[in-house]
């Protein structure tokens, strides 16, 4: 999968962004809601490599899409099969020198609109940290409803938290 938006160009990872991936995920901030620590350079070759394979999406694949704005990579965005008959989950991650500037949500809701259109997918949802308020903000944003609120069900780095289900389907996008 590859496209552009109107300031973005999506597409899969190649291995000349590992520096600036490195980049986004060894930043503590960005990386405190995510299930997996920050990266270090003992682990970023390993982690990169990752992105790297999961360049399709197929029943048993995940997909990792470089969100590039220019020439730099300032996000990640990742889809992966539930399970669920025609059931994708969604994940991303953006560099915080780019927080508010839009890129989150023009890349986000492309890649929804992509994945029902081009994929027909039922539904798409995304799991979220409760305590990550900008993650929910732009779920919302995309057009995806709240569903769930789990308390205290999940347990990362050292502590058990809450998680939020936002879902979606077709029906849901904006024309």
């Amino acid at each position: 999968m590859e496209f552009t938006t109107e300031r973005l160009t999506i597409r899969p990872f190649k291995s000349f962004d590992l520096q600036d991936v490195f980049k986004i995920y060894s930043n503590d901030e960005t990386c405190k809601y995510l299930l997996h620590t920050k990266w270090t350079r003992e682990t970023m070759q390993e982690s990169f490599d990752k992105k790297l394979k999961n360049s399709s999406l197929t029943k048993d694949t995940g997909l990792s899409l470089a969100v590039v704005n220019r020439k730099n990579v300032i996000g990640d965005l990742s889809v992966w099969y539930t399970g669920m008959k025609d059931t994708v989950e969604i994940g991303y991650s953006f560099s915080a020198e780019t927080s508010g500037k839009g890129y989150a949500t023009e890349a986000v809701s492309h890649l929804v609109r992509k994945l029902f259109e081009e994929f027909e997918v039922h539904r798409i949802q995304a799991t979220l940290d409760a305590r990550n308020s900008a993650s929910q903000k732009l779920c919302e944003r995309i057009g995806m409803r709240k569903e769930a609120h789990f308390t205290q069900d999940f347990w990362s780095k050292g502590e058990w938290t809450d998680s939020i289900v936002y879902g979606m389907l077709v029906s849901d996008l904006e024309n």
